[in-house]
C-alpha cells in the first residue's frame, strides 16, 4: 500500500493545525458558522440530524492495520463505539461532539488519515476497486494514478469551490468493482494494440434526482495527459455549470443539456491547454514522477509468489468450503489470496463495526494480511494478502470475529446508508429496512439457492446507497409526515454479473414501512417460480420484465386505499 512520504505527514499535520485554530476561532465566537462552515465541510465535518457526523477519507481503499486500530480508539473515545464504512471508501463517525473535532483530527493525521475534501463542492475523495494490485483480471494497478490524481487535486484553487460536489472513480481491471458510469467521470485503464497504457474517459454519470450514467468522451486517452484533460473537464462544468439550482448543478445535467457539444468544449479546452502551457506548465505527468508515486506502493515484505500454494481438502468443513467459494478471491500472485470480511449481519448496520470489531479486523490484517486491508464498495472489508496456505486458519479465526458469513454476493451483502436515523436529508430510516429483510433471509441455503443479487437501499433521493444500481432498490420517500418506500428493480452498477451500468424501475406505487419486506420476500419467490435453470434474478427481470413482479409485490400490500 502507499507509503507516505515525510511532504504528505507535514501537509497533512498542517491542514489538521490549520483545522484546529478554525475551530477555536468558531467555538470563541470570532469566527462565524456560516464562514465555518465551508472550512469544516472541506475537512470532512457535517452538523447531521442529532450531531456532526465526520468522514474520514480512506484513499482507493487501502487501510493499514495501525490505522484501523487508530479509527478504532477515536469510536470508542471519541463516538458511540463504531464507524460506519461507506460506499465510496470512507468511515463516517455520527456522535462526536464538534468541540472535539480538532483533536480527532490530529489523531488521524498521527497515523496519515485526515478529511480532507471529503465534502463540500471540490473533488472529492478518489475510489477504485478494493482489489486494486492484486486482482487477478487486472490490467493495469490503478492505484500510483489514483494518487498522482490525489496530490493534484488537494487543494486545488481552481476547484475548490464547483457548483456541487465533484466525485472520480478509477478501475484497472477487467472487472467493474467500482462502478465508474455512476461517477462525475469514470476512468477505466485500459492498453491499446501497442500495448500502450492509456484511459477510457466517461463524464457525466450520477444517482440522485436524474439518475444518469456516464458518457464515453475518449475511448483512449494517454496515461500521461490524464491530469490535463480531467482539468479541462472540471474547467467547462464550473464555466457552465448550473449555480442558481443545487438540483440541477451536477455535471451530469451538463453533459445531458449540451449532448454532444459537451465533449467538443473539452477537447478543445484539452488542446488550449496543452498550447498555452507548452512552457510545461501543462500538467503532463513525466514518467520520473509516475515512478516515484509508483515506488510508495510497496510490495508488502514477506510476499514469496508460488511459495504458498495450497488446494482445498476434500474433507474440509461444509462452512468453510462455503466460504472459500463466496468470500475468498483469486490473486495476481501465486499462492495468494484477497479474503472479505462480512460486515453484514443480524443487528448491525450495513457497513457498521464496533471499534472491538475494528481491532479484530486490525489483528487479522496483521496475523494473516502482512498488515493491510481493504473497505470494499460493499461497505465490507478486505484482507488482500491471505496465503493459500492459511485459507483454513483465516476462516477459523474470521468466524470467531463475526466475520465469515459466506454471504458476499447474495441478498444480505446489501448496501445501505444510513437514512433517517442519523442523516438529516433522509426522509426514511435504511437501517430498520435492511435489518428486517436480513432477519428473514438467514437462511444460508435459501441464500445459496436466491444466488448473486444486489439490494440497495437509500434514505432519500441523495442516493448514498446507491439503490438505482441495484438490482433490487429501495428509496425511502415522505408522504405526509410518514416513511415510504419506493421498490425498483433490474438496476446494475456495471460489473460482468450485472451486466452494462442502468437505473432500475420503479414497480409501483410506494409501500408502508411495514410492507417492503413483504414486498420483497413476494419479488424473490418470483423470481424463484420465474427463473430458467442456473438463470440469475438479474438476467430473469430482464428475461421476463417487470410485470409479474409488480403483481407480486403489490398483493402484499395491507390497504390499498392507502396507497391511491
Amino acid at each position: 500500500m502507499y507509503q507516505y512520504t515525510e511532504f504528505d505527514r507535514q501537509f497533512v499535520k498542517s491542514r489538521a493545525a490549520q483545522f484546529r485554530d478554525q475551530l477555536e476561532r468558531n467555538l470563541r465566537g470570532e469566527l462565524g458558522d456560516d464562514e465555518f462552515r465551508a472550512l469544516r465541510l472541506q475537512n470532512g465535518w457535517y452538523i447531521q440530524r442529532h450531531a456532526p457526523m465526520a468522514r474520514i477519507a480512506v484513499p482507493y481503499g487501502e487501510l493499514s492495520s495501525r490505522q484501523m486500530r487508530q479509527l478504532a480508539r477515536i469510536a470508542r473515545e471519541f463516538d458511540r463505539g463504531y464507524g460506519h464504512f461507506t460506499t465510496r471508501q470512507n468511515l463516517q463517525y455520527n456522535w462526536i461532539p464538534l468541540d472535539k473535532a480538532a483533536d480527532v483530527m490530529d489523531l488521524l493525521a498521527e497515523v496519515d488519515m485526515h478529511g480532507i475534501q471529503t465534502s463540500g463542492n471540490c473533488i472529492r475523495n478518489i475510489t477504485s476497486d478494493c482489489f486494486a494490485g492484486v486482482a487477478a483480471d487486472e490490467i493495469v494497478d490503478p492505484r500510483p494514478y489514483c494518487e498522482i490524481m490525489r496530490q493534484w487535486s488537494s487543494l486545488h484553487p481552481e476547484f475548490a469551490h464547483l457548483p456541487r460536489k465533484f466525485k472520480i472513480a478509477v478501475s484497472g481491471a477487467r472487472e467493474d468493482r467500482a462502478a465508474i458510469a455512476w461517477h462525475d467521470i469514470g476512468l477505466q485503464l485500459v492498453k491499446n494494440e501497442a500495448g500502450e497504457v492509456g484511459f477510457q474517459v466517461l463524464v457525466g454519470g450520477g444517482m440522485g434526482r436524474t439518475p444518469i450514467t456516464g458518457t464515453v468522451i475518449r475511448d483512449f486517452l494517454p496515461w500521461q495527459q490524464i491530469l490535463v484533460f480531467i482539468e479541462a473537464i472540471v474547467r467547462v462544468y464550473n464555466r457552465y455549470g448550473r449555480r442558481d439550482n443545487m438540483y440541477k448543478a451536477r455535471i451530469k445535467i451538463l453533459v445531458k443539456a449540451e449532448g454532444p457539444q459537451f465533449a467538443k468544449d473539452v477537447e478543445e479546452e484539452f488542446r488550449k491547454i496543452l498550447t498555452l502551457d507548452a512552457d510545461g506548465a501543462a500538467h503532463i505527468i513525466p514518467q520520473s514522477e509516475f515512478d516515484r508515486v509508483a515506488a510508495c506502493f510497496v510490495v508488502p515484505a514477506g510476499v514469496e509468489p508460488g511459495a504458498f500454494r495450497a488446494e482445498v481438502p476434500a474433507d474440509a468443513p461444509a462452512g468453510f468450503k462455503r466460504w472459500i467459494e463466496r468470500n475468498v478471491h483469486a490473486h495476481k500472485v501465486p499462492g495468494y489470496r484477497s479474503v472479505t470480511l462480512s460486515l453484514k449481519r443480524v443487528g448491525q448496520a450495513p457497513g457498521d463495526a464496533t471499534d472491538a470489531q475494528m481491532e479484530l479486523a486490525a489483528d487479522l490484517a496483521d496475523r494473516y494480511s502482512l498488515g493491510e486491508l481493504r473497505v470494499s464498495h460493499d461497505q465490507n472489508l478486505v484482507l488482500p494478502w491471505v496465503r493459500e496456505s492459511e485459507l483454513l486458519a483465516v476462516w477459523e479465526a474470521a468466524r470467531d470475529a463475526g466475520f465469515a458469513t459466506p454471504n458476499i454476493g447474495l441478498l444480505t451483502d446489501m448496501i445501505a446508508c444510513p437514512g433517517g436515523d442519523f442523516c438529516a436529508l433522509a426522509n426514511a430510516r435504511s437501517i430498520p429496512v435492511a435489518e428486517e429483510i436480513t432477519e428473514r433471509f438467514q437462511d444460508l441455503d435459501e441464500l445459496w439457492d436466491i444466488g448473486d443479487i444486489d439490494l440497495h437501499i437509500s434514505g432519500c433521493i441523495n442516493s448514498c446507497g446507491h439503490h438505482h444500481s441495484g438490482h433490487i432498490g429501495i428509496l425511502g420517500v415522505d408522504k405526509d409526515g410518514s416513511e415510504w418506500y419506493q421498490v425498483t428493480l433490474g438496476g446494475s452498477d456495471g460489473s460482468t454479473l450485472s451486466g452494462k451500468s442502468v437505473a432500475g424501475k420503479v414497480i409501483g406505487p410506494s409501500f408502508a414501512a411495514d410492507e417492503v419486506a413483504d414486498a420483497i420476500e413476494a419479488v424473490i419467490a418470483t423470481y424463484r417460480e420465474q427463473r430458467a435453470a442456473s438463470e440469475r434474478f438479474i438476467d430473469t427481470v430482464r428475461r421476463v420484465g417487470l410485470d409479474p413482479f409488480k403483481v407480486a409485490a403489490n398483493a402484499t400490500r395491507r390497504s390499498t386505499a392507502q396507497h391511491a
